[in-house]
């Protein structure tokens, strides 16, 4: 509590002092929270933690030196001056990672949980959060399948009374107690200043989680000494109120006690003393050290992933099997290749998804298929937290439509945990999805959001066109180190093509000349790939010969090929199923005028979907959608300048 209390206290100066930067929210006054819920924790435990994680990680055994100098944004600090005050994490002492968004840590917690679950290894997952965070959806969706699935998993909630700005008691309909009794978990009330209260309550909950009796609720009360966050005016709350909690300062109540069980005056002002210039060497250690390098700004976004040659196509005599064959024989291939692979998500279990893809999987291998609640935000934050445990989990996302309701978990953990902690944090984690309009879906889902996803730096986004690399991509997928967002298109489910070998994996990242050309370049992906084909081939006959290029992964682009063919063709044009404005035909037309704009004989063209949501009427919907008309009509339009 001592080093907690000093590093605060000093961080607090430091900041005043302009030497840290950004957002700090320090936790002085809930040190006996901290050090009482990490006390009955073993190294390979887990915590996960929220925008006041100073204490948690401090608590967990982090090293005060590595924390000063990842606040003060040096290149050896915890994080290589990559994540700050808000960010702190150190996945080898099962630290994965305090957080900027409410509430968000909770289902990663959950997701390491289920890894040590999986792996009946005796793991604890401990989720810090603060009275604020019930309020979050990802708190109740965490929450619930925690309880459904049984899972070693400790929701601990500091409550210092203040959700931000506002009273706890302004913010909830029913008390912690009551929500933990309606997801069917104990619940335990104890004072959060009290540091071995605290850690006996712990104890006692940490051992019966870890003996398999599913997940409990513990509700610290503490109080924040400091604002929200540092220059926070705190005109919310009363100089009285904050007197009357520093009178049950949580060191001084401990203090009390080693004083009446014979400690003297000697040993605290020791204790205190060396604390203090440990913490003080620390600070000065971390002002020498050098701020990262500029020309590392890049760094730590990707892991290399392995380096794979093209393999030869099948061969056109080779069996034929389907889209959701491929899709169902690359996850059964996995499961059986790697324990760590798991699968997870709505209905992917007993029922063999929606679509009937991965029937028998469950049959085969048991609590590695699981079924889960319909809550999209804890299925991502799981695929998160199984990821940073070490799994490889395939989770999947039942429409890409619904991406809105768990986008938090790409965008902001699967895709920046791994730069956020300097590359220490793994994330081989993969996301299945699927899309397509032409069959009245409606608006909500029929979307071809692929942009939105590429535009995330550090999500891979892969988009087979065929059975073969259906197989290859997926495969390569889930052995990705890097978090992978799989997208089918579901109206191709059933279609037909030669069948690889069974170790057939693809490169992701390569694109595909899937038919030669010279007069045009079409460059396309997924399902417009054979409208692509099907326009050339009647093209043909016009005496307009085009080529056709398969991107295969949206991101990253693989501009290779494209720029050579334009080399060849001097003309462009992109097809996809997205809306025109801002898809990423606009990426590759930017990149293609950049690199090759005097090779160009004509504008670039683009074509696409409409500028509307998808209709429903199937008139509407076919005049909106992009064709194999729409795609000639263009290329016809390009030759002739």
């Amino acid at each position: 509590m001592l080093v907690i209390r000093g590093f605060e206290e000093r961080v607090s100066a430091l900041y005043r002092d302009g030497e840290v930067p950004g957002f700090v929210h320090l936790s002085i006054g809930q040190e006996a929270a901290a050090v009482g819920a990490c006390w009955p924790l073993r190294l390979s435990d887990v915590i996960t933690s929220t925008h006041r994680g100073h204490g948690h990680c401090l608590a967990k055994g982090l090293d005060p030196l590595g924390m000063f100098a990842e606040l003060m944004g040096k290149d050896q600090g915890t994080n290589r001056g990559r994540g700050g005050s808000m960010h702190i994490a150190d996945p080898t002492l099962g630290i994965f990672g305090a957080n900027g968004i409410v509430a968000a840590g909770v289902p990663i917690a959950v997701g390491a949980a289920t890894a040590s679950q999986l792996r009946a290894d005796g793991g604890v997952a401990v989720a810090f959060f603060g009275d604020g965070a019930p309020a979050q959806g990802a708190f109740h969706e965490a929450m619930n399948l925690a309880a459904v699935w049984q899972l070693p998993v400790v929701f601990f909630c500091e409550n210092n009374g203040y959700a931000e700005f506002s009273p706890a008691s302004t913010q909830h309909g029913a008390p912690l107690e009551r929500r933990a009794e309606g997801y069917g978990m104990p619940y335990i009330a104890v004072d959060g200043n009290d540091v071995l209260a605290t850690a006996a309550a712990m104890e006692t909950v940490v051992d019966a989680v870890r003996a398999g009796g599913g997940p409990a609720v513990i509700e610290a009360a503490t109080f924040r000494w400091h604002g929200h966050y540092e220059g926070d005016p705190e005109r919310y709350r009363s100089a009285e109120e904050v007197q009357e909690w520093k009178a049950r300062d949580p060191l001084l109540v401990h203090e009390a006690r080693l004083r009446a069980v014979g400690a003297g005056d000697d040993e605290l002002k020791a204790l205190e003393s060396s604390v203090a210039d440990d913490l003080d060497t620390a600070v000065e250690a971390a002002r020498r050290l050098a701020e990262p390098d500029v020309a590392t700004v890049t760094d730590f976004v990707l892991r290399a992933r392995p380096v794979r040659a093209e393999p030869q196509p099948p061969h056109s005599d080779a069996p034929v099997f389907r889209m959701m064959d491929a899709v169902h024989d690359a996850l059964e291939a996995e499961l059986a290749d790697d324990d760590r692979v798991f699968v997870a998500g709505i209905d992917v279990g007993d029922g063999g998804n929606v679509f009937g893809l991965m029937r028998g999987l469950r049959d085969r291998f048991g609590d590695r298929v699981r079924d889960t609640p319909i809550s999209e935000t804890a299925i991502m934050g799981l695929g998160v937290g199984a990821a940073m445990a070490g799994m490889h989990p395939v989770v999947e996302l039942m429409y890409l439509d619904f991406v809105g309701v768990c986008f938090d978990q790409l965008l902001n953990q699967a895709a920046k945990l791994p730069f956020m902690t300097g590359g220490a944090a793994e994330m081989a984690l993969t996301v299945r999805t699927q899309f397509g309009a032409g069959r009245s879906s409606g608006s909500q889902h029929s979307q071809s959001l692929e942009a939105l996803l590429a535009h995330v730096p550090g999500l891979t986004v892969v988009m087979p066109s065929t059975p073969a690399d259906t197989y290859g991509l997926l495969r390569a997928a889930i052995q990705d180190p890097n978090p992978v967002v799989f997208i089918e298109n579901r109206l191709l489910y059933g279609m037909k093509g030669p069948q690889p070998p069974a170790d057939y994996v693809l490169p992701i990242g390569v694109s595909a000349v899937v038919r030669p050309g010279t007069d045009v370049t079409v460059v396309s992906v997924s399902r417009m790939v054979h409208e692509a084909v099907a326009a050339a081939d009647r093209l043909d006959t016009e005496g307009i010969s085009v080529e056709v290029i398969d991107l295969r992964t949206v991101a990253p682009l693989d501009m290779a090929p494209i720029l050579e063919s334009v080399h060849r063709t001097s003309r462009l044009l992109i097809a996809h199923e997205a809306v025109v404005p801002f898809g990423i035909g606009a990426e590759i037309a930017a990149t293609v005028v950049n690199e090759a704009f005097w090779d160009l004989d004509a504008p670039i063209q683009r074509v696409g979907a409409a500028t509307s949501p998808a209709p429903y009427a199937p008139g509407l919907e076919q005049a909106w959608l992009p064709d194999r008309d729409d795609i000639a009509a263009a290329v016809r339009r390009l030759a002739a300048v």
